[in-house]
């Protein structure tokens, strides 16, 4: 599916107007995001940043040792609507 076409054709706005409110959607998602900050999006879902420390693991080619550096990953709850709607 094509996003920006699905949200002109459901909110009859041209797909460059609706380029435009997609990008600033996702670059407010994000820009929360890099500042630890949650996205609650209600009835959809929650995004949130949680940080992996680091680790040790394994090679699953060679068996041998290998460091896992800390990061940061995204999390995402979906919200009771959207669970309902996909069930």
């Amino acid at each position: 599916m094509d996003l920006i076409a699905a949200v002109a054709e459901e909110t009859d706005i041209s797909k460059a107007k609706a380029a435009e409110v997609v990008d600033a959607v996702f670059g407010a998602i994000e820009k929360s995001l890099k500042q630890k900050l949650e996205v609650r999006l209600v009835g959809f879902g929650t995004f949130a940043t949680t940080e992996r420390e680091a680790s040790k693991g394994r090679n699953p080619r060679t068996g041998a040792e290998i460091d896992i550096p800390a990061s940061t990953s995204i999390r995402f709850k979906p919200g009771k609507t959207l669970k309902d709607a996909v069930n």
